[in-house]
């Protein structure tokens, strides 16, 4: 628990980032060696290519990552949300564009003050690691999730995940526990996914008619049936009317 007045006092994504196992003394100074920063949907926070001196913990919004293939061709390789952790990377440049999906807050901190706080922080150290795991666990899911499943795997899976997501920030209740917010377009979801949006929509229109999800509106999903869901996923079971591309 933060004491009164301490600056970080507001952040929703505090039980998520990766400055939460710092204690208040240390968040304070942690704090100071950085900003915050704000963008509008739409902007860019870097480029594929740029320098990589800075890195960045989302504090409130969703960001995606993109890749331009050499046909031209878009590949969103993650998205991200509040409490994940970006902008590290062995190399001099970035890999992807970070760009805002929706309005998002952001703390920036150089990164040579972030390893120099780091090295003296070990905690710091070993949740950075415990990030970094858990990113390559997710990027492998990614590859198996092109590669090897249907289109109703693939989405089912993508839900999936938000609802996990929405569950890990606790911004979810016991009433709305399986509802799944979506701030990216259908374009978003398919270039993530590898599907054509006309693919989404005729899968999603037959996830509902099997009573597997219910279309709130444009941005709000909720799970009906989570085993069933799981199921999909697994490729334990199909949904009669969706395809495979």
């Amino acid at each position: 628990m933060l004491e009164a007045g301490h600056p970080c006092g507001d952040c929703a994504a505090r039980c998520r980032a990766i400055c939460s196992v710092l204690e208040n003394d240390e968040l304070k100074t942690f704090r100071k060696s950085g900003a915050t920063m704000r963008l509008a949907a739409g902007e860019t926070l870097f480029y594929e290519g740029d320098p990589a001196r800075s890195v960045y913990s989302l504090a409130r919004g969703t960001l995606r990552l993109t890749k331009m293939l050499p046909d031209g061709r878009r590949q969103i390789a993650d998205f991200l949300f509040p409490g994940d952790f970006l902008g590290l990377t062995l190399e001099e440049g970035h890999s992807f564009s970070a760009e805002a999906v929706t309005p998002v807050e952001i703390c920036r901190f150089s990164s040579a003050r972030f390893e120099a706080f780091a090295a003296i922080h070990p905690q710091l150290e070993r949740r950075l690691y415990a990030l970094a795991a858990h990113e390559l666990a997710a990027a492998r899911q990614q590859v198996l999730r092109l590669g090897r499943k249907s289109a109703a795997e693939r989405i089912a899976s993508f839900l999936l995940m938000l609802a996990g997501r929405e569950q890990d920030s606790g911004s979810t209740t016991k009433s709305n526990a399986r509802e799944v917010f979506l701030p990216m377009s259908r374009t978003d979801i398919g270039d993530y996914l590898g599907l054509r949006i006309e693919t989404i929509s005729r899968e999603l229109s037959a996830m509902k008619a099997q009573k597997l999800i219910r279309l709130a509106s444009t941005q709000r999903i909720e799970i009906l049936d989570l085993e069933r869901l799981e199921d999909i996923t697994a490729g334990e079971t199909n949904v009669p009317g969706c395809v495979c591309a």
